[in-house]
């Protein structure tokens, strides 16, 4: 009975070392990302900025320290970049996924049941070591060295109680193992009740606006309270706080039922030549994105969109939805399809920061059915596969279609853009 966890009544607690999970998330993950190929930053105050430089979406622990809040503008920050030294830099989505698969390869190797949960978090199952604790320092130790990303540990019998000891390791060595039942009392004593994984804003709002700040005083209240005043996630969240696991290990990706590409233009624009060039190059990317998944798409939807914020300049949001012929992810036709919906949608008189192309629909590529009153010709599918086997060689966006353009005066603002040191030869380090 030693092995037992049994203090408070009916509250559930399992063998030592037995059904326990693990969390492994990475530390700042866009600005570590930069740290690994500029390491000279590693102590210096560092931010991530969105999309067209707009505002901070990531920040260093000394970013953290100077006050900089998630979101604030950049321009808000410029007189403070310069007086505290600050280190700035463009987001860089390609640089992220490669850092991320690196990460999650490693953590494989640890574990036989590995859930992605995010870009920068895993679950572990480490049911029936003898010593978890080591192996969770074994863990961060070889995630460090071998990709560069600082890492934080968090181990317990349920995913949301890892989650809350994953918090409580990045205030501490990195490494936080919640395996017993004074360990779990004493961590959700003081933990604050907004902070639990699964409680949003508007419940979290209510708890404490009844006492229940805490993270303590919500497993303490009755299951018919819970199950009155919360809904279904809520409930789960309240028994796995008390040691019952809810959720499973998702060990496989479910199939996509939607995709979108979509990025707001470096400037306003009302040139229509340019439009179609976005949305050839937007279309051209969902293409590939499908073809990777082995997905086709029925559906396909185009987006208009002004700038919201500035109320000097006329609005307007027009869209449309076009049903394919057959089920496809090959590239000349969703251009062929998109451009369509473009030429129905597009108005004269104002000027557009961003064009969305999106598919629904999704059927895997084995399962497509073709329409028996329509002719198939299987030779656009042949020029996509040549195009990835291409630009997969040479680099991305070697080959592409002519409505793509040569020039993209609408592309993107980043004036902070770093090299993509794991995506282009021209860019990998060069070591003397």
């Amino acid at each position: 009975m030693s092995k037992f966890l049994v203090p408070l009544p009916g509250i559930v607690y399992h063998k030592k070392n037995q059904n326990m999970f693990g969390l492994v998330d990475c530390n700042n993950f866009y600005a570590s990302c930069h740290r690994v190929w500029m390491p000279e930053h590693r102590t210096s105050p560092v931010i991530v900025l969105s999309n067209n430089d707009g505002c901070v979406i990531a920040r260093s622990n000394e970013a953290k320290a100077l006050g900089i809040k998630m979101g604030t503008p950049f321009f808000e920050l410029k007189e403070m970049i310069i007086e505290k030294k600050i280190i700035v830099f463009s987001s860089h989505y390609a640089l992220y996924g490669d850092m991320s698969e690196r990460v999650m390869n490693n953590l494989a190797r640890f574990s036989p049941e590995v859930e992605v949960y995010s870009i920068d978090e895993c679950f572990l199952k480490l049911d029936g070591f003898d010593d978890i604790a080591k192996y969770m320092t074994k863990i961060r130790k070889t995630i460090i060295k071998n990709t560069g990303i600082p890492v934080s540990v968090g181990a317990a019998p349920t995913k949301t109680l890892a989650k809350l000891a994953n918090k409580l390791a990045k205030k501490g060595n990195g490494v936080c193992l919640l395996d017993t039942a004074d360990k779990i009392d004493l961590a959700l004593s003081d933990y604050p009740v907004e902070d639990v994984w699964g409680i949003g804003r508007q419940y979290a709002a209510k708890l404490i606006s009844l006492k229940i700040d805490t993270a303590e005083k919500f497993r303490k209240m009755p299951i018919e309270w819970v199950n009155k005043n919360m809904s279904i996630v809520g409930v789960r969240m309240w028994r796995e706080l008390r040691g019952e696991s809810c959720l499973n290990m998702k060990t496989y990706f479910e199939p996509k039922k939607g995709m979108c590409t979509s990025r707001a233009f470096g400037k306003l624009t009302d040139d229509y030549q340019e439009l179609q060039e976005a949305t050839s190059n937007y279309a051209s990317r969902l293409a590939f994105k499908l073809r990777r998944e082995k997905l086709c798409t029925n559906v396909l939807s185009v987006r208009l969109l002004t700038n919201m914020f500035r109320k000097d300049l006329p609005q307007a949001f027009p869209s449309i939805t076009i049903a394919l012929d057959h089920p496809v992810n090959n590239t000349p036709d969703l251009i062929k399809a998109a451009l369509r919906g473009l030429k129905k949608i597009f108005r004269k008189g104002f000027k557009f920061q961003k064009v969305e192309v999106s598919a629904t629909g999704l059927i895997p590529e084995n399962e497509v059915q073709l329409n028996f009153f329509k002719s198939y010709n299987d030779r656009n599918n042949k020029v996509s596969q040549v195009l990835d086997n291409l630009n997969s060689y040479y680099g991305k966006g070697t080959i592409r279609l002519a409505s793509e353009g040569l020039v993209k005066k609408w592309d993107m603002r980043r004036s902070f853009l770093t090299p993509d040191y794991t995506n282009s030869w021209d860019d990998i380090i060069k070591v003397k």
